[in-house]
């Protein structure tokens, strides 16, 4: 079996309502869907979601780096040969993870369909049976915020992930009212996606918010102040989450040494895909560290390939794959039921692709082949 040919869709995924966090707020989620097929007529599914502020990876560069340097040395590849696949793509271009990404899950979604398998069963089968899924609330006013967080409550989630990061005294405040709002059982996380910028700024918040149960506390700081984390690590009862700090093996081997987390942010769009995932939650594991699967707000496909990684792993003690429900139109249908996900047990992805909605959500496309 050989990859002979590669198209790539350039979308923009539709938000019920306008999404906010740190750095910006959108309102379409601009993404790239790979359709990857073989000499036998097989079609494997990937995504790409690049974030320019977290892996520096536009949506212009992911879709030309895709065209012009990893199509074209996986084409005649048997994409079973996901190591060599990664070497290859690697060789020819440093680093770009989302772009190597949009392969990776398309790869995986041919393997488990020639094995009739689901995803999770090629990574260790099932560790859990479904996934509960995070709420996410981003950033508005308090009024907004409190009324989201009674809301998810009311749909019957458990878990709720606030987006802060304005100034210690606002965000203490914002917090000190969702707590009080949905009383002391409901789980609370923060993620100020480096917001708080310096260490300073960020220990004044976290000393407050202590009384809050809190958790943990996610990318505080900015991404390359490793060091710093470590402070926070050691000055606060918080347990400190990295996100934007950590990429790949490298960085996790130096958050490992520095002792600065209690936690990592996994996301395939960060890392490469579902195969480099793999290694660095078992390198965290290995440390002591947890994980979580979280994502960069991407449509049914990288949703799904992140839901089969969660479900197979034990040190993934958590997720964040509730986007599909934030987007008023989606290429694909995902289960969701209250605060649970689903994973699909169908071969590959498990999921069903809208080639007519896919079509008209397209913006531009792109198709590499083989004469192989």
């Amino acid at each position: 079996m050989k990859i002979i040919s590669i198209q790539v869709n350039a979308i923009h995924l539709p938000f019920k309502n306008p999404f906010t966090i740190a750095y910006e707020t959108y309102k379409v989620m601009p993404s790239l869907i790979l359709k990857m097929e073989t000499d036998d007529g097989l079609v494997g599914y990937g995504e790409a979601v690049p974030d320019q502020h977290v892996t520096g990876e536009t949506w212009e560069s992911t879709l030309s780096n895709i065209k012009n340097y990893l199509a074209p040395v996986v084409l005649g590849e048997n994409p079973f040969n996901i190591e060599k696949i990664h070497d290859k793509m690697n060789a020819v271009l440093h680093y770009a993870p989302t772009a190597k990404a949009a392969i990776d899950i398309a790869c995986y979604d041919l393997m488990g369909k020639v094995a009739k398998q689901p995803i999770f069963n090629l990574l260790g089968g099932a560790y859990y049976q479904s996934l509960s899924i995070t709420h996410v609330i981003g950033m508005g006013t308090n009024e907004e915020m409190i009324k989201e967080a009674k809301s998810a409550i009311d749909q019957g989630y458990s878990e709720l992930k606030i987006k802060v990061g304005n100034t210690p005294r606002e965000d203490v405040q914002l917090v000190a009212e969702i707590r009080k709002a949905v009383g002391p059982k409901i789980k609370l996380r923060l993620d100020a996606n480096q917001g708080w910028k310096q260490t300073t700024t960020a220990l004044q918040a976290l000393k407050e918010l202590e009384k809050y149960y809190i958790d943990w506390m996610e990318q505080p700081i900015i991404a390359a102040n490793r060091v710093g984390l470590a402070e926070l690590h050691q000055r606060t009862s918080i347990p400190i989450m990295a996100d934007e700090s950590i990429h790949g093996a490298e960085q996790l081997r130096e958050l490992i040494s520095l002792n600065a987390i209690d936690l990592i942010n996994i996301k395939l769009m960060k890392c490469g895909g579902i195969y480099p995932a793999q290694q660095l939650v078992h390198q965290a594991q290995m440390a002591g560290i947890s994980c979580i699967i979280g994502s960069m707000i991407e449509s049914s496909i990288s949703t799904a390939a992140g839901a089969h990684l969660a479900l197979s792993k034990k040190n993934v003690v958590a997720n964040e794959l509730g986007s599909p429900l934030i987007f008023s139109k989606d290429i694909a249908p995902m289960m969701y039921k209250k605060n649970k996900l689903f994973v699909p047990q169908q071969p590959g992805l498990g999921i069903q692709v809208n080639e007519e909605l896919l079509k008209r959500l397209s913006i531009r496309g792109e198709e590499i082949s083989s004469s192989l």
